[in-house]
């Protein structure tokens, strides 16, 4: 008997749990097929050069634009204003929203393509003044050497030609601004849009931020640090490396390390080897060609190596991705991520390297974030031709 009356209490708890959330209606967040049936009072909004500001009814209403020669036989609403032209060494705002709300697609091909490393993607939440992104464009969607790479993954996809696209969810309360910089001496094309819900956001929702770090070359017995000076409480969810390799023989035996909540010499997590963190094994090396072998899954990748048709020469170029997304590396307090960039020589011994490392590192956060370290100029962000591999 005592166990129906708790069976029948648990039951009426979850029922009322189940109507209060009924009641309040479900804010159209957090998107999936198991939700995807759901109504929502969230308003469905798009920002691009054919609607700069995303106003209901205000869309395909441009008389000027990179498209107004093509339609000029057609006149309004025929793709007049397709994408826009940034200016070389200006800053141009993509979007500004008022909240609340959530960034929930972005899709953008930028033109050239090589020269995304000096393109600066930047969001700032709700009036902050130093940004919570600040990433070269290839780089933030895990395509950071200047060449197209296909990426297929959960939050992140690249596709053909040159089309950068994530899904990550960006909730913001007040405001969000978006800016795109052009370092170069040159002017570049950029076709854009981002799509957004403006809708209530739970009191527990946490920041988007993304920051990116190079160091070329890494000091000799030097540790890589992609993430360090986080304050605050948050979840690490991800990280993209751009890695070239500058020692024949394999480069990947290096271990990850998260320092949180006032570690100091050692850390509560480690990770075992480069490619282990990253979700493959052995080298990522095909058993049968005995070559690297890329790949794309949900959640893991290698989905660049330049180049393609070689192994273990010097230099050689990767790109790699891992999300955090059922795994999230979460702190109350503070984090510090480090790798190490270690491969082997004669005799069995490990050998530290002196590598050309660049990465993002991708985390949800309470605001206010500790500032970030000053990005690298124009020159340190360059991506040099890629020299003949040694004989």
């Amino acid at each position: 008997m005592k166990s129906l009356r708790v069976s029948l209490l648990t039951w009426c708890c979850t029922q009322a749990v189940t109507s209060l959330v009924w009641a309040a209606g479900f804010d159209g967040l957090d998107m999936n097929l198991g939700n995807l049936h759901r109504l929502s009072d969230a308003e469905s909004r798009s920002i691009s050069p054919e609607n700069f500001t995303g106003e209901k009814g205000k869309a395909a209403m441009a008389t000027e634009g990179t498209g107004k020669n093509a339609s000029r036989e057609l006149g309004q609403g025929w793709k007049v204003s397709p994408s826009v032209r940034i200016k070389a060494k200006s800053t141009f705002t993509m979007a500004e929203v008022t909240g609340p709300g959530a960034i929930q697609s972005i899709w953008m091909t930028p033109s050239p393509i090589d020269k995304t490393r000096f393109n600066i993607l930047r969001f700032y939440w709700d009036g902050e003044t130093t940004p919570s992104v600040e990433v070269p464009l290839g780089d933030f969607f895990a395509c950071g050497w200047g060449k197209f790479a296909q990426v297929t993954s959960l939050p992140v996809c690249v596709n053909p030609g040159s089309a950068f696209n994530c899904y990550w969810n960006m909730p913001f309360r007040k405001k969000v601004r978006v800016t795109m910089e052009n370092l170069d001496d040159k002017d570049m094309t950029l076709y854009y849009q981002i799509n957004y819900t403006l809708t209530p956001v739970p009191k527990d929702s946490a920041y988007f931020h993304a920051q990116f770090r190079r160091v070329n070359p890494l000091a000799v017995k030097q540790v890589y640090t992609l993430l360090d000076g986080v304050k605050g409480r948050g979840h690490y969810v991800g990280t993209y490396m751009a890695w070239e390799a500058r020692s024949p023989g394999w480069w990947g035996e290096g271990e990850i390390k998260f320092f949180m909540d006032g570690d100091t010499t050692y850390p509560t997590i480690c990770g075992t080897g480069t490619e282990d963190y990253f979700c493959g094994s052995y080298n990522f090396e095909n058993r049968g060609t005995k070559l690297y072998q890329p790949f794309c899954t949900a959640y893991t990748g290698l989905p660049q190596v330049i180049p393609e048709n070689t192994a273990y020469v010097a230099p050689q170029r990767f790109g790699l991705y891992r999300w955090h997304i059922p795994d999230p590396v979460r702190f109350k307090k503070d984090l510090k991520v480090t790798i190490q960039a270690l491969g082997w020589q004669t005799g069995g011994h490990y050998l530290p390297l002196e590598d050309d490392i660049a990465s993002v590192a991708y985390w949800y956060q309470s605001e206010p974030h500790a500032p970030f370290p000053a990005l690298p100029d124009r020159e340190q962000l360059r991506v040099q031709p890629l020299a003949a591999p040694a004989k």
